[in-house]
């Protein structure tokens, strides 16, 4: 399962440096482009922005403290990741993904001192985003609703079989 999770982390940081490029290579001369609509009804456009901050462009021109930071989330994840694999794969995979695009992103931000983004989400006035980003989110998502509907089940039927195994022991003695 482990080279899995680090094909699985690969494959993601090249799809979002190859969608990347090609923003900043196609889209960017053009700044935006028709994506996905349905009739005059917009729901994505291909949008070029240069994001020098986090999350809805908050703290913007930061560039070394989100560089470091993001070294510190990527190693802890890694960790984080390898470590959850001895109790959930679902886990693993979650923090994979939060791996994988702060890996997509830390690129950017080492090589063009921000991140390229270019998915606009047009129906709600919405931040500019990317693969990574993707990524994130889902991640982020994966992760809560592990910790609501997994976790306490998997404690559960620990604290079951704890109190089996105890029912056993104090049975046979």
């Amino acid at each position: 399962m482990t080279i899995i999770l680090v094909v699985l982390i690969a494959v993601l940081v090249v799809a979002d440096q190859l969608v990347k490029h090609w923003a900043v290579t196609s889209l960017k001369p053009v700044g935006s482009m028709d994506f996905i609509h349905f009739g005059s009804f917009k729901v994505f456009d291909l949008t070029y922005l240069e994001n020098d901050g986090a999350i809805f462009g908050s703290m913007s021109g930061q560039k070394w403290f989100l560089i470091g930071f993001t070294s510190l989330v990527i190693v802890l994840g890694f960790v984080g990741m390898f470590y959850a694999l001895k109790r959930s794969k679902f886990l693993s995979f979650s923090i994979m993904l939060f791996v994988a695009g702060g890996i997509g992103n830390f690129i950017d931000r080492i090589r063009y001192g921000y991140v390229v983004d270019m998915f606009e989400f047009k129906p709600f006035h919405f931040a500019i985003f990317n693969v990574a980003d993707i990524c994130v989110t889902f991640a982020f998502i994966f992760v809560l609703v592990y910790m609501v509907f997994i976790d306490p089940k998997i404690e559960k039927a620990k604290k079951a079989a704890k109190l089996e195994e105890a029912k056993t022991e104090s049975g046979n003695e």
